[in-house]
């Protein structure tokens, strides 16, 4: 029969908390940056099919989805955020 000792976890071969860490950050950055993103295409197809300003609408999804890929490859969240923020404001002034 085999031995029925105890897990070692923190000393098995290959345990790389890091990585694990790293792998979560990269998980959390990626929704974030995609929540952003889709609320953006949402706000722009609002704009287009809602109100009608189409020329408008292809402005934010276009700069939502390059901001995306922006944020994405730079790690950085504020570029994302602005570009939502400027949506709902043009949503504001449209409406």
């Amino acid at each position: 029969m085999t031995e029925h000792g105890g897990v070692e976890y923190a000393l098995a071969a290959g345990n790389d908390y890091r990585e694990h860490e790293g792998t979560y950050a990269l998980f959390l950055r990626i929704t974030v940056v995609g929540v952003l993103c889709v609320i953006g295409i949402l706000l722009g197809l609002t704009l287009g099919g809602v109100l009608g300003h189409w020329l408008l609408a292809a402005a934010v999804i276009f700069c939502s989805t390059i901001t995306a890929a922006y944020s994405l490859a730079t790690g950085k969240n504020l570029p994302s955020i602005v570009v939502l923020v400027l949506s709902l404001l043009a949503l504001a002034l449209t409406a």
